[in-house]
């Protein structure tokens, strides 16, 4: 059964189950300047937060570990001939953390991202590589042309808690 959601609810829920990419925005940790990068997500149902698997070697996780603040921009594909201006999207203010691989919160990253990625396992092991947890505060949600709402946090998380359908319930 589906949590009661409000329609839109229930289209941002759609958007994250059917996108795999998202623009990482995060601050130069050097300048403070704005610095975006595409990054491949999970969604861990169980700790109601947005899985990234990032290089230490990356720029974005130099950023993340000096200033938590991240935005994540999801946004549905074009389609040949369709107004731009339609396109379903999310922006999400974001506070990134890295659990440690042995915690539950990093066993669970972990899962969630295999899960989603099973072509990726074997990057898991490699020494340079953490997993990073975006808790969403409040996110901008664009579900067509004059369709737009802020989504609060409490939202977001009820929201990440279904899932991407690509996950076993959690307990499983």
């Amino acid at each position: 059964m589906s949590p009661h959601l409000p329609r839109l609810g229930h289209a941002l829920h759609e958007l994250l189950r059917t996108r795999r990419t998202a623009a990482l925005g995060t601050l130069d940790a050097s300048s403070g300047a704005p610095s975006v990068s595409m990054v491949p997500f999970a969604i861990d149902a169980h700790e109601r937060c947005i899985v990234l698997h990032l290089s230490g070697l990356a720029a974005h996780t130099t950023n993340l570990l000096a200033d938590a603040r991240a935005s994540l921009l999801i946004a549905a594909p074009e389609v040949p001939g369709a107004p731009v201006h339609d396109l379903p999207r999310i922006t999400l203010d974001a506070l990134a953390s890295t659990p440690a691989p042995d915690s539950p919160a990093g066993r669970s990253a972990h899962a969630a991202y295999v899960q989603r990625f099973p072509e990726a396992a074997f990057m898991t092991g490699l020494g340079d590589f953490r997993f990073v947890t975006l808790v969403p505060t409040g996110a901008r949600q664009i579900a067509g042309f004059g369709s737009a709402r802020s989504v609060q946090a409490a939202e977001i998380a009820q929201v990440l808690a279904m899932g991407t359908g690509d996950q076993p319930p959690a307990g499983a």
